[in-house]
C-alpha cells in the first residue's frame, strides 16, 4: 500500500475525534471561502467549491455554516484573508512531504513548519523539490463490503476512471483531475458506499522507511497534521503494516 493510502487510512481514523473537536470543519470552513474567494459563489461555475461542499456535507456541516463561509469568501460578509502556500520537504528516512495550507500569518506559519521539521528529524526544502514526485489525481474508496469487483471495475472504467484497485478494506478508484467529478457521481448515483472521495497529489513511487525513522516520519506528519494552518499533508512514505500498528 502506498504512502497516501497509508496516511489516507491514518486520516480516516483521526476523523472522528477531528470532528468531535470541530477541528474538520474549521478545515473545511477555510476550504469553502477560499473556494468561494477564487471562483465565486456559485458551486456550478466552480468546480473547486463543488468538491469543498460536497466533503463539508459528507462532515455534516449544517447548511448555515456552508453559506456564511461561501459569503466570506465572496466578501458578502466580513472576514479573514487567507493565503495559500504550499511547503515540501523530507521526513526522517527520505521520504517526500507536501505541506498545503491557509494562513493569515505566513512568517508566523513557516516557523512554526520549520520547527516541526527540525524538532522530528525532517528537512523543510526548496519549492520543486519534491513536487514532481506527485501527480494530481481524484481519488474515490468504496468499502467493499458486499460488491462485486468486476461490476464496480466497469462502471468506474465507463464513467473515465483511469484505474480500480482492491485495498482489501476498500476499492480504491484513481481518475485523472477532470474527470472526477463524473465518476464520484456514477459511483454514488449507483448506491454504492464511498468512503472517501478526493482530488488529491498521488505518489509515482515510495519510500521504505524503517523502525526508527518511521516513528519520527508518523509523529511529525501527526504534528502538521494537528498545527491549525495545514489543510493537507501528502507523501509516499512506505511502513510495514505491522509496524505501523505497533507505532499506534
Amino acid at each position: 500500500m502506498s504512502g497516501h493510502n497509508k496516511w489516507s487510512s491514518i486520516k480516516h481514523k483521526k476523523a472522528k475525534a477531528d470532528a468531535a473537536r470541530g477541528k474538520i470543519f474549521t478545515r473545511l470552513i477555510k476550504e469553502i471561502a477560499v473556494a468561494a474567494r477564487f471562483g465565486g459563489g456559485d458551486e456550478n461555475s466552480n468546480p473547486r467549491l463543488r468538491t469543498a461542499l460536497a466533503a463539508a456535507k459528507a462532515a455534516n456541516m449544517p447548511s448555515a455554516n456552508i453559506e456564511r463561509a461561501i459569503k466570506r469568501g465572496t466578501g458578502e460578509l466580513p472576514g479573514v484573508t487567507y493565503e495559500e502556500i504550499t511547503y515540501e520537504g523530507y521526513t526522517a528516512g527520505g521520504a517526500a512531504l507536501i505541506i498545503e495550507v491557509l494562513t493569515d500569518n505566513k512568517n508566523r506559519t513557516v516557523a512554526d513548519i520549520r520547527h516541526l521539521f527540525s524538532k522530528h528529524n525532517g528537512s523543510l526544502g526548496e519549492s520543486g523539490s519534491v513536487a514532481w514526485i506527485f501527480d494530481k489525481k481524484g481519488v474515490v474508496h468504496v468499502k467493499n463490503e458486499n460488491v462485486d469487483e468486476d461490476e464496480l471495475m466497469l462502471l468506474a472504467l465507463e464513467a473515465g476512471a483511469d484505474d480500480v484497485k482492491n485495498l482489501d478494506d476498500v476499492f480504491e478508484i484513481l481518475t485523472e483531475p477532470e474527470t472526477f467529478e463524473a465518476v464520484r457521481n456514477e459511483i454514488a448515483a449507483a448506491d454504492y458506499e464511498i468512503e472517501s472521495a478526493e482530488v488529491t497529489r498521488y505518489p509515482q513511487n515510495t519510500v521504505k522507511i524503517e523502525r526508527k525513522q518511521a516513528g519520527q516520519a508518523l509523529k511529525l506528519m501527526d504534528a502538521l497534521d494537528e498545527h491549525e494552518d495545514v489543510q493537507n499533508i501528502y507523501s509516499n512514505f512506505d511502513i510495514d503494516e505491522k509496524l505501523m500498528e505497533e507505532l499506534g
